[in-house]
C-alpha cells in the first residue's frame, strides 16, 4: 500500500493554514505522539519557538547530515521550513540551504518563518520529491524528515537525490521504517500522524533502492520506535566519489592534503610532508589514485608502498589514505579504499596494512567499514611531538587472492 499523493497534499496543506492563523499543527499529531514526533527533536534550536512547533517530522536530520559552510543543502519536502533555515545558518552566508515542497500554504508559511528568522541564505520552490526541479550535480547534501515515507515512487525518489547530488555528495535523513512483518492490511487501517505513512519501507527494502540509484556507503540505523512495528530511522548514503588514477600533475593537492592530515595530530608519526620526489620515490606507481570533486579538484588520496623487498613479502603492502578536511564525512575515504582493494587484487597484492593511532576513530571506522580488521596494538611504539603513542595494527586480507 502507498500513501495518495492528493490526500497527503490535502492534509499538510489544512496543517499550513491552521499555522499560518496562528493555531500551529496539531491537527497532525495523535495522542502520545509529542514525545516520538515534531519539536521534541530540535531542543535548542536557534530559530522562534512558533518555527519548531510547526515540525511534523520524526527525527533531526541536522543531527546527521554534518553540514559545512559553503555547501549547497537540499530539504526534501521542507514544510514549515524549520530544518532549512536551521542548514541555512550552518552553511553560513556562503552557503545555500533549498526547501522543496509541494504545497503552496507550506512554502508562504516557510517563506514567513524565514523572513521572521533572518535567514536571507534560506529558499523555497515548489515541486514534487519524484522529480526535484533541479539541475544535475548540483547538491552537496540532501536532507529530508519523515517524507520519503509518504512517497508511492520511492524508485523514483532516490534516482533523482542520486541526480541532483555531486559526486561526493551525502544524503542524510530521517524516514519511518515498518518492521518486515507489518502487513499491507495492518498499514491501511493505521489512523494517525505516524500511522498515515502506509508507504513506509522495510530497513532491507530502504538499502535495496538506494543501491539501485547508485548510492553507496548505506547506514540504515533505527533510533526509536514511532508506533506499533513502526521505527524512526536514521539513513545516511553517498553519490559514489570519482576516483582516477593520480599523476604528477597532482602533486601538489596530493601533498597539501597530506600535510592537512599530518596537522592534526592524529594522521602519522610525521610532522611534515615530503616533497615530491620523496614521496614518488616511497610509493608504488601502479597503486596511486585520488579522488576528484567539484571542477576536478583533488579531495583525496590513496597510495600503497612495498612492506619489504623479500619476494615473499610480494602480496603485502602498507598503504595511506587522506582526504582532504573540507571533503571529509562524503564517502570520499570509502571511495579511495574500494578502489585501492580493487586495483591491488588485480595485481595479486592479498595482503593491504597500516597503522593507525588509537585516537583517530574516523579512520578506525572508515577501515571497518572496507573489511580491515584490527590485529592488536603495539604500545608505546614511538615517540609523537614529544609523547609516547599506541598504534592499531589494522589488516585486509583479500578473499580472493592468496587464499
Amino acid at each position: 500500500m502507498n500513501p495518495d499523493r492528493d490526500a497527503v497534499r490535502d492534509r499538510y496543506a489544512a496543517a499550513a493554514r491552521q499555522a499560518l492563523a496562528g493555531d500551529g499543527t496539531g491537527m497532525l499529531t495523535g495522542a502520545g505522539d509529542a514525545d516520538r514526533l515534531g519539536a521534541v527533536h530540535y531542543a535548542g534550536a536557534e530559530v522562534p519557538a512558533e518555527v519548531t512547533a510547526t515540525s511534523l517530522g520524526c527525527g533531526n536530520p541536522l543531527a546527521v547530515a554534518e553540514l559545512k559552510p559553503g555547501e549547497t543543502v537540499l530539504d526534501l519536502g521542507s514544510g514549515g521550513g524549520l530544518d532549512v533555515l536551521l542548514s541555512a545558518r550552518r552553511v553560513g552566508p556562503g552557503g545555500r540551504a533549498i526547501g522543496l515542497d509541494m504545497t503552496d500554504e507550506m512554502l508562504t508559511l516557510a517563506r514567513r518563518h524565514a523572513e521572521q528568522a533572518g535567514v536571507p541564505n534560506a529558499e523555497f520552490v515548489k515541486g514534487t520529491i519524484e522529480r526535484i526541479p533541479l539541475p544535475d550535480a548540483s547538491v552537496d547534501v540532501v536532507i529530508s524528515n519523515c517524507v520519503i515515507a509518504l512517497s508511492a515512487d520511492k524508485p523514483a525518489v532516490f534516482g533523482e537525490i542520486a541526480r541532483v547530488l555531486r559526486p561526493g555528495g551525502r544524503l542524510g535523513i530521517t524516514d519511518i521504517l515498518a518492521d518486515a512483518t507489518l502487513t499491507d492490511a495492518e498499514r491501511a487501517t493505521r489512523a494517525g500522524a505516524v500511522e498515515c505513512v502506509g508507504g513506509a519501507l522495510t530497513a532491507e527494502r530502504y538499502r535495496k533502492l538506494l543501491r539501485d540509484a547508485g548510492l553507496a556507503g548505506i547506514d540504515v540505523r533505527v533510533t526509536h520506535e514511532v508506533g506499533d512495528r513502526l521505527q524512526s530511522a536514521i539513513i545516511r548514503a553517498a553519490k559514489p566519489v570519482e576516483v582516477v588514477a593520480m599523476t604528477a600533475g597532482h602533486a601538489d593537492r596530493v601533498l597539501g592534503i597530506h600535510q592537512a592530515g599530518l596537522d592534526t595530530g592524529h594522521a602519522s608519526f610525521e610532522t611534515a610532508a615530503p616533497g615530491w620526489p620523496a614521496w614518488d620515490a616511497a610509493h608504488l606507481p601502479e597503486h596511486r589514485l585520488v579522488a576528484l570533486g567539484r571542477d576536478g579538484r583533488v579531495i583525496g588520496w590513496a597510495a600503497v608502498s612495498a612492506l619489504s623487498s623479500r619476494c615473499v613479502y610480494d602480496g603485502v603492502v602498507e598503504h595511506s589514505v587522506y582526504v582532504d578536511p573540507e571533503a571529509r564525512g562524503r564517502g570520499v575515504g570509502q571511495a579511495l579504499l574500494a578502489a585501492l582493494i580493487t586495483s591491488t587484487e588485480t595485481a595479486g597484492i592479498w595482503t593491504i596494512q597500516s597503522g593507525v593511532f588509537p585516537e583517530n576513530t574516523a579512520s578506525r571506522e572508515l577501515h571497518r567499514r572496507a573489511g580491515f580488521r584490527e590485529v592488536g596494538i603495539r604500545e608505546r611504539v614511538g615517540r609523537h611531538r614529544g609523547v609516547w603513542r599506541d598504534v592499531v595494527m589494522v589488516e585486509r586480507r583479500s578473499t580472493r587472492v592468496g587464499t
